[in-house]
């Protein structure tokens, strides 16, 4: 079963994230920031993963701890699930339009932490969501899930579709390589014997 359940209590934020890699894309999300449950929905959904979060965070001063603070629990979900990553394709990518936005997404589950982050958002807020929070997650996410993630805006003119984007492609491209191949079930996929 490639599943995890994390719990992460601080002073800022209080978590509970529970992720099924082969799932339906089943999701029950409360974070107490709606544009950030609609992402965490939406990745979900596209990467047919079942996932729950519930996050009691100090939005009072804004989302940056309870943004950050998903990203970690959410990679170290996939670092638990993945184990020793045996039988994974472990590569992914994915060049997803939404609307006039493009958005690529690359990834390695090389056991190296590393973000390549190339994107334009012309907007400094989605609502009240503060739009350089995406690239703390993804920091966050990244560095928990000791992953290689490229990401890229090819096009794109409207902030929401730009992130909304980025999370559908990431999601289909995480999907791709956390999918177990078939011909290799029981083979580490590296000429080294270990992913780290």
């Amino acid at each position: 079963m490639r599943n995890a359940n994390i719990k992460r209590k601080t002073n800022e934020t209080d978590i509970t994230l529970s992720l099924a890699l082969d799932g339906k894309g089943s999701n029950e999300i409360e974070t107490g920031c709606g544009f950030m449950d609609h992402m965490l929905e939406l990745f979900a959904r596209h990467g047919k993963f079942d996932l729950a979060v519930k996050c009691a965070g100090d939005t009072n001063v804004d989302y940056h701890h309870t943004v950050e603070d998903i990203g970690i629990c959410l990679g170290k979900a996939f670092a638990d699930a993945l184990g020793d990553m045996k039988g994974i394709y472990r590569y992914g990518s994915t060049i997803l339009p939404m609307d006039e936005a493009l958005v690529l997404t690359a990834v390695d589950f090389s056991g190296r932490a590393h973000l390549s982050f190339r994107v334009k958002m012309p907007a400094k807020r989605v609502g009240d969501f503060d739009t350089e929070l995406v690239r703390e997650f993804l920091e966050a996410f990244v560095r928990h899930a000791n992953i290689t993630l490229h990401v890229r805006t090819l096009a794109g003119d409207n902030t929401h579709h730009i992130i909304e984007g980025l999370f559908k492609s990431l999601a289909r491209t995480l999907k791709q390589a956390v999918k177990i191949d078939s011909e290799n079930p029981d083979e580490i996929p590296s000429t080294k014997g270990v992913l780290v």
